[in-house]
């Protein structure tokens, strides 16, 4: 198994207000921020292929309405709207492939 690889010095972490001294790896110093959930923005759930677009930009939606067809693994997953809102940004093209978390949708 490999050793993780640590930083030389002491460096400062702070976790639930308390501060700690220690030697921090390099995976954890080059991870990826915390990024707090935006509704407005519709992520991917998985990695897949878009199939369709049922919507356009700047056209009003009501919660429940079909957004797009993003397809994986043979399975058609239908994309609704969260909430009534505005589309303000589409973001994926049809037959282009999406990553896990890629913006999909831009909502206003």
């Amino acid at each position: 198994m490999k050793q993780p690889k640590y930083s030389k010095k002491l460096e400062s972490i702070n976790i639930d207000m308390t501060e700690y001294r220690t030697m921090l790896t390099t995976k954890f110093k080059e991870r990826k921020p915390y990024e707090k959930h935006n509704p407005k923005k519709l992520k991917a759930f998985i990695p897949g292929t878009i199939r369709r677009v049922y919507v356009e930009e700047k056209q009003k939606v009501k919660k429940g309405d079909r957004l797009l067809v993003l397809e994986a693994m043979k399975m058609r997953n239908y994309i609704r709207a969260p909430f009534n809102g505005t589309i303000k940004q589409i973001h994926v093209e049809i037959s282009k492939p999406v990553y896990k978390d890629q913006l999909l949708i831009e909502f206003e």
